[in-house]
């Protein structure tokens, strides 16, 4: 074959492959178009419905009572009779200590109070003469009896003080004997015989003691604002600990704060724990479980139904084949349902289900089935 041959059959190949490409190109062109369906619109009819809800926090057992011993005069410890983990009742005696510079303060209080009770007899003495002796007229000045007068008051009020210096000598002593104020387990034990022991910050960094009443505990829980219009006196709590997890223990509400701390937002709450088993032990960390069962019908959508913009929070009403914007106020959720509140929308008006800000106010919603809500 010449080269010829071979152009002209390469150009007759690419006509009819040309002929070809026209002819289903016109085809095609020809055919009418299909029409596009508009996207379909799932709307769920508004109902009233009990939400119920659950909050788990983790929260602290505490002791019921708990307080730090530390003795009232700087001294030294003298004897110990309790330890860590000894039981005490009120007023049993955990330690004696002994202060030399007090036992001298004593000492010079009792001469002071001898000698100025001597003082005092003998102006009222001299007193008492004086005024039998001024009956019989002529015989004493009233000035001179006046004066007599007013040095015994005067020695009466240096009495009474030198019995108060003393009294309170005595009432130090006292505080050299360290008592439980109440029932109790010591938990701590910070001095040892011989120890040199004060109040706070001066004599001793540490208390000597510390006492719980672990009988009866508190189990503290910080309940968020959003949650704390459902609490109210009694209401029940559950909670576990980690020492038993298959343990459920109960309780319910006994004090609330009536405020929320500026800090976290939240109410404290105090639920009291009987511990007579002695098996919970205060500082430990309970998983707490509080129910808020729903006490009135409020409207329920499900999530996918709620728009949560930066700018607003609502959901999308249909109202003549038209989406409508209604802004709402988010209650409780769970299990994919969530509380709305608006006074513009009532049971049986029908909402999209599948929400987004893509469905704009007021455009046209051509193709809307019902469908369940949740």
């Amino acid at each position: 074959m010449t080269s010829k041959h071979i152009v002209l059959f390469l150009l007759a190949g690419y006509g009819l492959v040309n002929t070809a490409c026209n002819s289903s190109h016109g085809e095609k062109k020809g055919e009418p178009a299909a029409a596009v369906a508009p996207p379909v619109v799932e709307a769920f009819a508004l109902q009233k419905d009990k939400l119920s809800t659950a909050f788990q926090t983790p929260a602290e057992l505490i002791a019921w009572q708990q307080v730090d011993l530390y003795a009232k005069e700087n001294s030294f410890v003298r004897k110990l009779f309790v330890d860590v983990g000894s039981e005490v009742k009120t007023g049993q005696l955990l330690a004696s200590l002994e202060a030399p510079e007090l036992n001298s303060r004593l000492a010079a209080a009792e001469s002071r109070l001898k000698a100025q009770e001597a003082i005092y007899t003998a102006s009222k003495s001299q007193y008492d003469r004086l005024y039998e002796t001024s009956k019989t007229p002529g015989t004493i000045s009233q000035n001179d009896l006046d004066q007599a007068a007013a040095r015994k008051n005067s020695d009466l009020a240096q009495l009474d003080a030198a019995r108060a210096a003393h009294r309170e000598i005595t009432v130090l002593q006292g505080y050299l004997e360290i008592r439980a104020p109440f029932d109790g387990v010591i938990s701590a034990r910070n001095a040892n015989l011989g120890g040199y022991v004060g109040p706070s910050g001066k004599g001793s960094e540490f208390p000597m003691f510390t006492l719980q009443a672990q009988k009866k505990l508190r189990l503290v829980v910080a309940v968020p604002e959003a949650y704390t219009g459902y609490l109210d006196a009694k209401h029940p709590v559950e909670f576990t600990v980690k020492s038993m997890p298959n343990e459920l223990f109960k309780g319910t509400v006994n004090r609330q704060a009536g405020a929320l701390d500026t800090r976290l937002r939240s109410e404290r709450i105090e639920i009291d724990v009987d511990n007579n088993s002695k098996r919970l032990l205060p500082g430990m960390i309970a998983e707490v479980k509080i129910p808020f069962p729903a006490k009135d019908s409020t409207l329920i959508v499900p999530k996918s139904a709620l728009v949560n913009s930066p700018e607003r929070l609502f959901v999308v009403r249909v109202v003549n084949n038209k989406a409508e914007w209604v802004d709402v106020k988010k209650g409780r959720e769970t299990g994919g349902k969530i509380e709305v509140f608006s006074d513009k929308l009532q049971p049986g008006d029908q909402l999209v289900k599948k929400a987004s800000e893509e469905v704009r106010d007021g455009s046209d919603l051509k193709n809307v089935k019902t469908v369940a809500g949740y």
